[in-house]
């Protein structure tokens, strides 16, 4: 399903992925494995690579991320990537649980 996504779909979807990564105010090493594994899935561009890196190293802005925005036919892809993120280190803080509550409820 992810090659069904455009380039800024890719990197809008990395842009969640990151945010949720970061939704406990840290990245944990398993986190970091996830994001550099989806970097390899995605195919991204060196310059897209270089943006997730910078997301890393400081969460995108809240402005940045609008549910509302992911298309429809991509709702599905979305909340399974930052499902898996949010679990990746196999401890969901609060404020994971709690993006991932509000989250589902957005896209629905």
């Amino acid at each position: 399903m992810l090659h069904t996504l455009n380039g800024n779909e890719r990197l809008q979807l990395m842009r969640f992925i990151c945010s949720f990564a970061w939704a406990d105010l840290r990245i944990e090493p398993r986190e970091r494995e996830f994001v550099f594994k989806m970097i390899k899935k995605l195919h991204l561009a060196p310059e897209e690579r270089s943006q997730v890196l910078a997301w890393l190293a400081r969460p995108p802005q809240p402005e940045e991320i609008d549910p509302a925005e992911v298309p429809l036919e991509h709702r599905k892809i979305f909340l399974d990537a930052v499902e898996q993120v949010a679990g990746a280190d196999h401890d969901l803080a609060v404020e994971e649980r709690e993006s991932l509550s509000l989250f589902r409820q957005l896209l629905h």
